[in-house]
């Protein structure tokens, strides 16, 4: 009995193992759909569309891309860890797919296992703004300000838990001064905050503080990146302002379920890398703040592993309440 279901079980690895390269070789043969967790005409639906439009061209077949909001993106991981894979449901990831890891406490899903990664699309960095009649005029007289603050200096986010929170508990524990968190709903909340004076600073997009900057209405302070944002090059690092080691980037990447064939992924990490040479995409992203930037699946794995690991740390290091 041992025997034959032994048999049975290297006949069944060798049928799969052989049908894998004719999947991957029919493969597309039908219009592919990618989900994302936010609003519709928002960065990752834009992002996604962008993508979509151009990898759907040299398919030769349709890339739709369909919106599945609510609980921080996870309910579009969800149903794309649930999907099969085939090759036809993926996923537009961002930053908080990471967060959401290690801020829920019982996801449907494992961050990193039930996912086969593909390529980064886009890295983007946050901005620190300050109302423009603000008596900050650089990053270090905030931070040196705030010991003063009974409870911590107040600033505004999108909300509890958002990759903009961690990115903020994350300085007050880099620069180990108190910093109280205010959160919003969304980031046009977080602006009204600071523009009414109700929070001393904010994390921030850039696309959402931009059109505020440039009516000289807030100021950025600081860029969160490794590397000042192209956009304001004026604007220095957190890290260039004695916060050493700072560097917060969120990002948006391709995932499809585990165990997607790796001719289809292959090929898709492939059509991505070309999609994000076109001159339109990239200024597509560009203009979102973005900068297109494409990897190989193990280098995407390597990052959301990473990043796992260290919002993990965060939310606990700061006590933020798990979900």
């Amino acid at each position: 009995m041992h025997t034959r279901r032994l048999m049975l079980n290297l006949l069944s690895a060798s049928a799969a193992a052989c049908a894998l390269p004719a999947l991957a070789q029919d493969w597309p043969d039908r219009p592919l759909k990618i989900y994302q967790g936010f609003a519709p005409g928002g960065n990752a639906d834009a992002i996604a569309r962008a993508l979509g439009v151009e990898i759907g061209k040299s398919l030769g077949k349709p890339v739709v891309v369909e919106a599945q909001t609510g609980a921080g993106g996870t309910i579009a991981a969800t149903n794309v860890a649930r999907a099969r894979p085939d090759g036809y449901t993926l996923l537009l990831a961002t930053g908080g797919h990471a967060v959401a890891g290690a801020l829920y406490n019982h996801l449907p899903y494992k961050t990193v296992a039930d996912f086969e990664m593909i390529s980064t699309v886009t890295f983007f960095p946050f901005l620190i703004v300050v109302n423009a009649n603000s008596k900050f005029n650089s990053l270090r007289e905030l931070l040196a300000a705030a010991p003063s603050h009974p409870g911590g200096l107040p600033y505004g986010t999108a909300g509890v838990g958002s990759t903009h929170h961690l990115a903020g508990e994350l300085l007050a524990k880099t620069a180990k001064v108190p910093l109280l968190h205010v959160p919003y709903r969304g980031d046009a909340g977080s602006l009204t905050a600071l523009l009414s004076g109700d929070v001393q600073f904010i994390v921030v997009p850039p696309t959402a503080a931009m059109p505020n900057i440039l009516a000289g209405k807030i100021r950025a302070l600081a860029t969160s990146g490794g590397a000042r944002w192209p956009r304001l090059p004026q604007v220095p690092t957190v890290a260039e302002q004695g916060v050493t080691g700072y560097d917060v980037s969120s990002w948006a990447g391709l995932m499809a379920p585990a165990g997607t064939p790796r001719a289809v992924v292959e090929r898709l990490q492939a059509e991505t890398l070309r999609a994000l040479q076109v001159p339109a995409v990239r200024q597509r992203l560009e203009d979102m703040g973005g900068e297109a930037r494409a990897s190989t699946p193990e280098e995407m794995k390597a990052l959301v592993t990473r990043e796992l690991e260290r919002w993990t740390q965060v939310v606990t290091e700061a006590k933020i309440p798990k979900q």
